[in-house]
C-alpha cells in the first residue's frame, strides 16, 4: 500500500488517478507529478517500487504543491476572510447559498437544503363577514 502525504492511495488504479485522492491534487497535477518523478502514468500503484513511491513524494515536495491539512487551512482561511470583510461571496457563504452566480429559483438544493414552503396560506385579514 502506497502512503503519500498521510493518505493511503488506492492500489488498483493508475498513478495520476490515485494521486487525486490526496486533497489539493487533481488529475492534471497528478500527471505533472508523474512526469517530474519519471514514473509511467499508465502504471498501476501496485506495480510501483519503493523507489518510485519515494520519487513521487519528493516530486510533490519539489513542485511546491500544497496538500492535505495545509491546503484545507488555506481554503478555510480564504472563506473566513471573505465572510469577515462582508463581500458578496462571503455573504453567500454565510447564508449557505451558491457562491459563483448559479441560479437559485430552481435547483441549488444541495446548498439550500430541503425545500421549505414559505407563506401563511390564505389570509383572513380584511375579509368581510
Amino acid at each position: 500500500m502506497a502512503r503519500i502525504a498521510g493518505i493511503d492511495i488506492p492500489r488498483n488504479k493508475k498513478v495520476p488517478y490515485s494521486l487525486s485522492y490526496i486533497y489539493g491534487i487533481g488529475e492534471t497535477t497528478g500527471y505533472k507529478i508523474c512526469e517530474a518523478a519519471n514514473v509511467d502514468p499508465e502504471a498501476r500503484v501496485d506495480d510501483l517500487s519503493e523507489d518510485q513511491v519515494t520519487a513521487l513524494r519528493n516530486a510533490i515536495a519539489d513542485l511546491g504543491i500544497v496538500v492535505e491539512g495545509e491546503s484545507r487551512t488555506t481554503v478555510s482561511m480564504n472563506i473566513k476572510r471573505l465572510k469577515d470583510i462582508g463581500s458578496y461571496k462571503g455573504l453567500r457563504h454565510r447564508r449557505g447559498m451558491p457562491v459563483n452566480g448559479q441560479r437559485t429559483k430552481t435547483n441549488a438544493r444541495t446548498r439550500k437544503g430541503r425545500k421549505r414552503t414559505v407563506g401563511l396560506g390564505k389570509s383572513t385579514v380584511g375579509k368581510k363577514g
